[in-house]
């Protein structure tokens, strides 16, 4: 379940919530919670009220209830939260609305606060959905230790070992096939020399491949190229990013030249040849089109 579904959950739940760096959102006393009849349940006008808080910090009722709903760790409960209000922080940012479908929708005003417009549909749906997921983890605790033991299912097992042996040949031919690719010999790749203006002001495009001459701490680094896929001036923002995906298994490098950018890249090593092609599987794979290549 997403991390807004069940922000929204908790909401209707407690009736309050807070997001971090943004504020808190309070259920009127008043609002009576529609039964699983009233599929088109409206919300009554001014039933949520939003206070700004720049200096909010994390709800930990919120990061239990979705530790308790999705069995993660409370870190990295922790960290999807904060990755989703980055995004939205993002979009209010760059002149763009914030929508938490359920409660209504967030922008920036001219004095850099943000507003609260209330949403008029409810969806009964929600409560629902928290109800179905506590039964059925109920029943999952049920004990059968009368009942006699079942026969194993030999086809279930036969189906088992072929589907795992069928996953170890397709492992073993695509191991092979990036193998060959990275040791091909690859005809040289001209680079030429880009003297940076330092009398302009450079500005990072989205999409480009920068050709630029690596420096002797690229060699040291061990890697011939990186591909950048966040620049951000939020330190917080980029280092739970980055620990979100090194714990699913990613070589993630986060570094920063005059500590105002900080910029999130995974290093290569192979040939230059490859970047724009590393670049592109990455984009349609994990970075939405966002990713630009950097040789230093």
């Amino acid at each position: 379940m997403k991390i807004e579904q069940l922000l929204v959950q908790h909401f209707y739940n407690t009736r309050e919530v807070t997001l971090q760096g943004m504020g808190t959102f309070t259920l009127s006393f008043d609002f009576i919670m529609p039964s699983e009849k009233d599929k088109d349940a409206e919300m009554p006008e001014n039933a949520i009220s939003f206070k700004y808080d720049a200096k909010a910090a994390e709800d930990d009722t919120l990061i239990n209830y979705i530790v308790e709903q999705t069995r993660k760790m409370k870190s990295l409960a922790s960290a999807d939260l904060d990755s989703y209000l980055t995004l939205g922080k993002q979009f209010l940012n760059i002149g763009k609305p914030f929508t938490i479908e359920g409660l209504g929708m967030l922008v920036k005003n001219q004095q850099g606060e943000y507003e609260f417009t209330q949403g008029h549909s409810f969806n009964s749906k929600l409560e629902t959905a928290a109800v179905a997921l506590k039964e059925k983890r109920e029943e999952a605790d049920i004990s059968f230790a009368s009942e006699s033991k079942k026969k194993p299912d030999v086809k279930k097992g036969i189906l088992i070992a072929a589907l795992i042996i069928g996953l170890a040949l397709v492992g073993t031919a695509a191991w092979y096939f990036l193998w060959r690719n990275e040791h091909k010999t690859e005809p040289p790749v001209v680079v030429k020399e880009i003297v940076p203006d330092t009398t302009k002001t450079v500005s990072i495009v989205p999409d480009t491949v920068s050709i630029i001459k690596p420096d002797s701490a690229s060699t040291k680094d061990g890697y011939t190229f990186k591909v950048v896929f966040m620049v951000t001036p939020n330190k917080a923002a980029a280092t739970s990013r980055m620990n979100v995906l090194t714990y699913r298994g990613h070589k993630i490098i986060m570094y920063s030249k005059d500590s105002i950018l900080y910029k999130l890249a995974e290093p290569f090593t192979l040939p230059l040849a490859d970047t724009s092609r590393i670049k592109d599987s990455l984009n349609n794979f994990y970075y939405l089109g966002k990713a630009f290549i950097e040789l230093k």
